[in-house]
């Protein structure tokens, strides 16, 4: 009888000072329906199951080409499973867990010489680890309750370990990402770029407020042209895009659309919806890491195809999905914004309470970037219903990759 492994991967961007992202760690999840191998331990299997979804995959799809964080067990170093991977396809995190560090040494030497990358995950200045520290690239902190201590022990590195590039982790304000990159931090994890850094009351540019107010409208169960028309012939940036949309959308065709009505009649409900929603993650966002952008779009996708049995609800899980970053994008509060668009119920709901099938989905897909499994489990059971492990790992890997193409399309 063959054991099915059923495994998710998430991951998360490490970002330098700037607060582009310079690579991501992924992340291994299992469900609480998962069973081992008999006879395999849980950390040897966790660590070739995610091997072989890299592999499988391909690192560089996964994290867009950036560099790649991963963590192994200490038998998954013992055993030298890195060699699966290219040397310079991966980094490779020895975490806080690891035991028999004599070998471990040796592993790692062996491996280092071969060209592999390590870093050293929540490091706690414990003198155990001292053997490593020559010969690893990476040290991640983990953020203490008070910044100062953290800022400290990262001077203390720097000032030991030169070589060494330290990453802190579980950055979850600005004033913390300000306070350790003051203090010479080059790396940064976290979600303090999901956060509003200040609160504002400055007005939106016109750009800006033509693209909420298209929002809005496409907010609404029934689409208005005529609206979606008097508010897109506002805004001449908005009007070049949508004519150049509409125009390409007739490909080889004789005809060419030259008025605004002609574009939206043309277009037709669910591709203006598409278009409005995919102009607003870009230009309300656009300056703010492009990182926020991509996860509004992993999440308005991933949301969308959970609720992929219900047309309307599918809709407006994307736009769930794309609306609870939207405090971050503008810094304003949530409540505020959900107001001005005056949005249904149910999706008011789901963004401000996590309540309905709605927001038990934004809820389900906040854990797994939170990196809670607990919480990812007891959601999954909630939210998931008959959707089969496997094909629900599809839909995160798809959402990702769809995020992806997207950024890279505006980028283009």
């Amino acid at each position: 009888m063959t054991t099915n492994i059923n495994q998710y991967i998430a991951r998360q961007a490490i970002f330098n000072a700037d607060k582009s992202v310079y690579a991501y760690e992924l992340l291994y999840r299992d469900s609480s329906k998962n069973s081992f191998p008999i006879g395999t331990s849980d950390e040897l299997a966790t660590s070739r199951v995610f091997l072989n979804s890299l592999m499988f995959i391909g690192v560089e799809r996964l994290t867009a080409n950036k560099p790649t964080f991963v963590n192994l067990s200490t038998d998954s170093l013992l055993a030298e499973t890195p060699k699966v991977l290219e040397p310079k396809s991966v980094v490779i995190e020895i975490v806080e867990r690891t035991d028999n560090i004599a070998q471990v040494v040796k592993s790692v030497s062996k491996l280092k010489k071969e060209g592999y990358i390590f870093a050293l995950d929540d490091y706690d200045g414990d003198p155990k680890w001292e053997p490593l520290l020559s010969l690893v690239n990476f040290i991640k902190l983990e953020i203490d309750e008070t910044t100062v201590k953290t800022v400290m022990q990262l001077k203390l590195l720097k000032h030991n370990y030169p070589h060494i590039k330290v990453i802190v982790e579980r950055i979850e304000t600005y004033k913390q990402f300000k306070q350790l990159k003051a203090a010479g931090c080059m790396y940064f994890q976290g979600y303090f770029f999901a956060r509003p850094e200040m609160l504002s009351s400055t007005r939106l540019d016109p750009s800006k407020t033509t693209v909420f107010e298209l929002l809005s409208c496409t907010a609404k169960s029934d689409l208005c042209f005529e609206e979606i028309h008097q508010k897109v012939s506002r805004d001449i940036s908005v009007t070049a895009r949508i004519l150049k949309l509409a125009n390409a959308r007739l490909g080889k065709n004789n005809l060419v659309i030259t008025s605004i009505p002609q574009a939206v009649v043309f277009l037709g409900e669910d591709a203006i919806r598409q278009f409005v929603r995919i102009l607003a993650i870009s230009e309300l966002g656009s300056n703010k890491p492009v990182e926020l952008t991509k996860l509004a779009l992993t999440r308005a996708k991933l949301l969308s195809l959970l609720l992929g049995d219900d047309h309307n609800l599918s809709q407006q899980g994307y736009l769930v999905g794309l609306l609870s970053l939207l405090d971050a994008m503008l810094d304003l509060d949530l409540e505020m914004i959900v107001s001005e668009l005056g949005l249904d119920k149910r999706i008011a709901n789901a963004l401000l309470l996590s309540q309905g099938k709605l927001g038990e989905c934004l809820a389900l897909v906040r854990a797994i970037e939170a990196d809670s499994a607990d919480v990812t489990n007891l959601l999954l059971n909630k939210a998931q219903g008959a959707l089969a492990d496997d094909v629900f790992n599809e839909y995160i890997l798809e959402s990702i990759f769809y995020a992806d193409e997207i950024i890279e399309s505006m980028a283009s």
